[in-house]
């Protein structure tokens, strides 16, 4: 047994915290009190006032490809450094699970962004992924099914619709998913195969999810108000690819969940309103919409992610064909006036080996010491990564969007980061989420209380996890311990995060202070089955 002592407790709920003790056994909370008696024998922790929440839980990750690796524990460290003891994965319809265990095609599944190399194996199948990774990870795992992941391993990367026997296939994996345990299913609309995707099929997988009673992550078409997906005049592409989405909910009771909410181009920033609008509008017509945003204003992608869909379907021979460059030139060119965002803004993350001076180098930056024009330099650098390259890009957002939307009933935290082998880190990986407290803290952000849920409580509700997200009885002993002043006056470094003191899995102490119990994390992780496989009638 285990007693937390004199600490101030958040619930997960959203309510006001409170002072008390906590108590628990093995991998439980068996008591949660205003002041419990110790016993001879249990291990009393002093927690001096400091607070303490359940474990945070990031909502929008893709950890499951590192979750299986045959050695995880870099992979976990600054998030549990963060705070974080769970994560949704499998976003952005990129999942490491779900797939034909025939297929030709595994390479291909993880969208240039992730692969198998040095996992302890490859799990087409929820099952076995899960019992792959159950005690042998350091953070706890619950999993999308990619549509993205699925499409590819019946089909590859053809720019076609699918025939009606692989449209089948498809949907039969996905389901098979959800009946195991998958806690939902994903959309990545800007990323081959899924950018290939027509309404109807996408309403298939909206169906299964109205099914199964489980939420439909969607990446988006487009994240600005000017992309590569639609004609360049006319209605912000952006809301266009929200038109679609409401296309494919309306009718439907379905659980729409709007993936990282970004602007991606300052003139992007103009949509914010009308996006929230249309999504508030679906709420109003039965849909149960939600979204999440994380507290950094750039992301990362594939170095592909700004070429349109018939330039990506090319063969190697025909892309630099002088016509295909020219029509693309002439498209990005209007794109970078139109969107207030240009070769200035995309950062090289990652290009390959060898070509580490690279990194940390704009595009413009690098077109500059080529002798070359944006666009031709682009390109290079897409064929000497064999367009897998990564890029950080940004701004996304202001701090203004970020508070704004972070108030929203509607909204939850992710950071939509993962620790990379070689180039340049996301930010995210380190204090997303301390972030998120210290602009409560400091009156930018939602209350306390409310922060405190949509980044617990709420994450574990909406994706049907049972036992975790809240201080209660019965529950997973996953805890969060901080102190609000440090959160409050700290600064975050690109090795650690500020004012998170403790961090419990399953029971498990794993951090305190800046000492990460290595031993422990190699099988503190549980996989996490949503409970909502129970088909709808």
């Amino acid at each position: 047994m285990r007693l937390f002592r004199n600490s101030l407790i958040y619930d997960g709920t959203g309510a006001d915290p409170f002072k008390g003790d906590i108590l628990i056994e093995n991998d439980r909370i068996v008591r949660v009190e205003e002041a419990i008696r110790p016993e001879e024998g249990w291990d009393v922790v002093d927690l001096d006032g400091l607070s303490v929440s359940s474990g945070f839980i990031d909502a929008h990750s893709h950890n499951d490809w590192f979750a299986m690796k045959k050695a995880p524990q870099k992979y976990f460290e600054p998030f549990i450094r963060q705070g974080i003891t769970s994560f949704i994965t499998g976003n952005c319809g990129l999942s490491a699970v779900g797939f034909e265990p025939q297929t030709e095609n595994v390479d291909k599944v993880g969208g240039g962004l992730f692969s198998f190399h040095e996992t302890t194996g490859v799990y087409p199948s929820v099952s076995e992924f899960f019992e792959a990774i159950d005690g042998n990870t350091p953070c706890n795992i619950a999993v999308l099914a990619g549509h993205c992941t699925a499409r590819a391993s019946v089909a590859g990367y053809e720019n076609r619709p699918l025939t009606d026997d692989e449209r089948k296939r498809m949907l039969d994996v996905m389901e098979n998913a959800l009946k195991e345990g998958a806690c939902g299913l994903s959309l990545g609309l800007m990323y081959e195969p899924g950018i290939y995707a027509g309404i109807d099929e996408l309403k298939d997988v909206a169906r299964l999810c109205e099914k199964y009673d489980s939420p439909m992550t969607v990446h988006p078409r487009a994240c600005s108000a000017v992309s590569m997906t639609y004609p360049l005049l006319g209605r912000p592409h952006l809301l266009r690819a929200l038109d679609e989405l409401v296309e494919i909910a309306e009718g439907t009771r379905m659980k729409l969940h709007y993936s990282h909410a970004i602007f991606v181009g300052r003139r992007s920033f103009r949509c914010k309103d009308e996006l929230m609008s249309i999504l508030h509008g679906l709420k109003d017509k039965g849909v149960d919409v939600g979204f999440d945003i994380y507290s950094e204003l750039l992301g990362v992608s594939v170095i592909t992610v700004v070429l349109p869909a018939w330039y990506q379907s090319l063969p190697p021979q025909k892309k630099r064909h002088w016509f295909n460059k020219l029509k693309l030139g002439v498209l990005i060119a209007a794109s970078i006036q139109l969107l207030g965002f240009g070769w200035n803004d995309i950062q090289i993350a990652y290009i390959g080996p060898g070509y580490e001076k690279y990194e940390g180098k704009t595009v413009a930056q690098i077109a500059k010491e080529m002798g070359k024009s944006g666009l031709d330099a682009y390109l290079d650098l897409c064929e000497i990564s064999n367009f897998k390259g990564r890029v950080n890009m940004g701004p996304y957002s202001t701090p203004e969007i970020v508070s704004e939307l972070s108030k929203d009933e509607r909204c939850l935290y992710m950071t939509d980061a993962w620790v990379e082998d070689h180039g340049i880190q996301n930010p995210a990986i380190y204090d997303c989420f301390p972030k998120f407290l210290k602009f409560s803290l400091c009156g930018t952000g939602d209350s306390m209380p409310n922060t405190i849920r949509k980044m617990t409580g709420a994450v574990a509700d909406r994706f049907s996890i049972k036992e975790r997200g809240y201080i209660k009885p019965g529950y997973y002993a996953d805890l969060t311990v901080f102190d609000e002043t440090k959160l409050r006056d700290g600064q975050p470094d690109q090795e650690k995060s500020f004012g998170i003191e403790q961090v419990y899995i399953n029971g498990v102490k794993v951090l305190d202070g800046d000492m990460l119990d290595a031993e422990a994390i190699k099988h503190s992780g549980r996989a996490m089955r949503a409970n909502h496989v129970t088909q709808k009638q």
